[in-house]
């Protein structure tokens, strides 16, 4: 069997699992794109800026998606429900939210939209909110009370802690008060490329020595090639962190936008979502994937590239979602 037919039978096999897409949900390319991609399951940003009520209205959206789309779709609240979706050949949606801003000032709305079906929240989005701190902001104070009081509430009710645009001293004290494992749904090491998005060497090395797993990411500006990347250079930072924090906490993170605008980009860069920022020089006005990865239909080279590096199929399998699987199976029991 040559590598192709190897990478496609480790492929067509596996539970693939992407740990990030924030696609743009209206878009029927990007549904056809994950189903033509074999992708199992993806965490599914539904919130970044929004408040409570957006974040419901975001929620109704996604419940209208599953009715309307339920030959190719289905909604993920268990593990069992990502097998199921391997099983019937749809793609599994976990609803996630890259801040917490939607519960406000009020704890109890992480039992509501656990309940809604939410199973993924990162703490903060780059900047300050009231539970601590993003990796842009200026000072970084760690986690406030009432982020230490969201910590403990998720790991009760059993939502997984994502850490990706966390800043340094807040993931750090996410990581030592959590009682369960955490992640960073999309993130590289900032020792593989120096972006301050990317994850220093401490937190990478306690988030996987509590179980946890990272999901290397394919956005360009995180990568050593920038927006110049390609498919290898992605397989650069997956190889990176399999070196850094072993095979068995490494997952896929891919960050898609597919579908998205520039106005949808202005916003996303924005201060609070609010108040619009000059954007970084470098970045184009529509940002793209690397060549040979563009979209989720392009998933299955990623173990074509990775068997081409000498990965065993068992190693290939856990990066491709068996890992993400192990997590999530602890963290939702």
């Amino acid at each position: 069997m040559d590598p192709s037919d190897t990478a496609s039978k480790i492929y067509s096999e596996a539970v693939v699992v992407d740990g990030l897409n924030v696609s743009n949900w209206e878009s029927p390319a990007v549904f056809d794109s994950l189903n033509a991609g074999g992708v199992t399951a993806i965490n599914a940003t539904i919130a970044v800026w929004e408040g409570y009520a957006e974040a419901m209205d975001n929620v109704a959206a996604w419940i209208r998606r599953f009715g309307e789309r339920e030959a190719n779709l289905s909604q993920v609240t268990g593990v069992q429900d990502i097998l199921d979706a391997k099983r019937s050949g749809k793609t599994g949606v976990i609803l996630g939210w890259q801040n917490a801003s939607p519960i406000e000032n009020d704890l109890d709305r992480l039992d509501l939209f656990y309940r809604l079906g939410v199973r993924v929240i990162q703490l903060t989005y780059n900047e300050r909110n009231l539970l601590g701190n993003g990796c842009w902001e200026r000072n970084d104070d760690g986690l406030s009370h009432f982020g230490a009081d969201a910590v403990r509430e998720m790991n009760r009710l059993g939502i997984l802690i994502d850490l990706s645009h966390v800043g340094d001293r807040t993931t750090l004290d996410a990581i030592d008060l959590s009682d369960q494992p955490v992640a960073c749904t999309h993130a590289n090491a900032r020792s593989f490329f120096d972006n301050q998005r990317n994850k220093t060497d401490d937190a990478l090395r306690l988030i996987a020595e509590k179980g946890g797993v990272i999901g290397a990411t394919s956005w360009p500006p995180f990568l050593r090639n920038g927006w110049e990347s390609t498919l290898e250079d992605f397989a650069d930072a997956i190889e990176d962190m399999v070196e850094r924090v072993g095979i068995d906490h490494v997952g896929i993170g891919s960050d898609y936008t597919q579908g998205q605008t520039k106005e949808w980009f202005d916003v996303l860069m924005s201060q609070q979502g609010t108040k619009p920022l000059e954007r970084r020089k470098d970045y184009p006005e529509v940002p793209g994937h690397p060549e040979g990865l563009e979209t989720p239909d392009k998933m299955p080279a990623i173990a074509d590239a990775l068997v081409g590096r000498g990965f065993p199929s068992d190693e290939i399998t856990k990066i491709l979602g068996g890992n993400w699987l192990r997590l999530l199976t602890q963290v939702w029991r």
